[in-house]
């Protein structure tokens, strides 16, 4: 088996978020085709080697301390090192500023690939010390990967690095959702309703939902917000303010929960407004059980899943009307709603399959090793 080595900043069971999903996914796809997956990530919970997660590794460097979004840990040198050094390639994950240190630092002399998840948008201050750093890691590496063509356009970054830069899409195996029982259907369909709006995602500050939280008060429709976040209190007394009755906050959900709620939304509601959201992974889900979507115009690949008057709608991003405008159409045009859901079904199916996603990882790294 050819070893392959992940690095990114967090992963399961410390995290649970998109990116996580995604190196799950190529981890797990990649092993059946002769690729043993490992991951380093940090933990505050401390170090960790050889812990198993389904078919693959996990190894976990202790946390030492978190500035600007951004992890260190000393004893990630040395982790690193050592794993590094019994892998055949190693898989980074960006962005993640110490990791372009701990690479440089221990000497890597092996094929490099990068998944390219996000610009930097927040830290933009901060972004001018390290971009020389980031331009000398992202230069030194074998191959840049993009999850949209949409993204490798609108990413000045991805735009200096040529040929360099590959486009894999993200995908999802739908064998590894559960299949929600009929008592718990029947509790979310008394809960909230026959019809009602779905958001899935942390509540973090590119998610737009204080914009949904304002069309949902313009069209007085049902939404369920599952998740959480550092904004869920802010959010809340947003709607306390504008009286929102039919606005569920509902937190963390258990996935067969998760699963009731895309089978049975009319639609779902991804309003994020910023290059943060650079894909939308729950929005994928909710391609992949059919649901017409609506989502904001932000040069991501939000737009490469949901496309507008095919698959849903798509809107300007913080323009609550126009989002109240799209929730209305859906819920007065239900033929619409179930044509858009059908051809997004459609689309999840051909574009975004799990095995088109690690078939193509795989053979970047047979490429890269020498094996094509």
């Amino acid at each position: 088996m050819t070893k392959v080595l992940h690095f990114f900043k967090t992963y399961y069971p410390d995290s649970m978020g998109g990116i996580e999903q995604v190196i799950f996914q190529i981890a797990e796809g990649c092993t059946p085709r002769g690729f043993d997956a490992q991951v380093l990530s940090l933990s505050e919970q401390g170090a960790a080697r050889n812990q198993p997660l389904a078919h693959h590794v996990t190894h976990r460097s202790r946390l030492d301390l978190h500035v600007a979004s951004t992890g260190f840990s000393l004893s990630a040198f040395k982790d690193f090192k050592e794993l590094a050094a019994e892998a055949d390639l190693i898989h980074y994950h960006f962005p993640w500023p110490f990791m372009d240190l701990v690479h440089f630092a221990s000497r890597v002399r092996k094929p490099t690939v990068v998944s390219y998840h996000s610009d930097i948008v927040k830290q933009k201050h901060l972004l001018k010390l390290y971009q020389p750093l980031m331009n000398r890691f992202l230069n030194s590496v074998d191959a840049v990967v993009t999850s949209s063509p949409n993204y490798a356009r609108s990413s000045p970054v991805l735009q200096g690095l040529g040929d360099k830069v590959r486009m894999i899409p993200y995908a999802l195996d739908e064998s590894t959702y559960p299949v929600p029982d009929a008592a718990r259907l029947a509790f979310w369909r008394q809960t909230l309703g026959p019809r009602f709006f779905l958001f899935v995602g942390a509540l973090r500050y590119y998610k737009g939902i204080d914009y949904l939280l304002e069309a949902a008060h313009l069209t007085g429709l049902p939404v369920a917000i599952v998740g959480g976040g550092h904004l869920e209190q802010e959010l809340k007394a947003q709607a306390l303010r504008l009286g929102l009755n039919n606005v569920h906050f509902l937190g963390g959900l258990p996935d067969e929960d998760k699963a009731a709620l895309l089978q049975l939304c009319l639609g779902f509601v991804f309003p994020s407004h910023l290059r943060s959201e650079s894909f939308g992974i729950s929005l994928l889900e909710a391609a992949m059980y059919g649901k017409p979507m609506i989502s904001c115009e932000i040069g991501t690949g939000t737009t490469f899943i949901n496309i507008d008057g095919v698959t849903g709608r798509v809107v300007p991003p913080r323009d609550a009307p126009a989002l109240a405008q799209a929730m209305i159409q859906l819920w007065s045009e239900p033929e619409e709603a179930t044509r858009w859901g059908g051809n997004a079904r459609k689309r999840f199916e051909t574009v975004f399959s799990i095995d088109g996603m690690v078939d193509a990882y795989a053979g970047l790294y047979d490429e890269l090793l020498g094996r094509a």
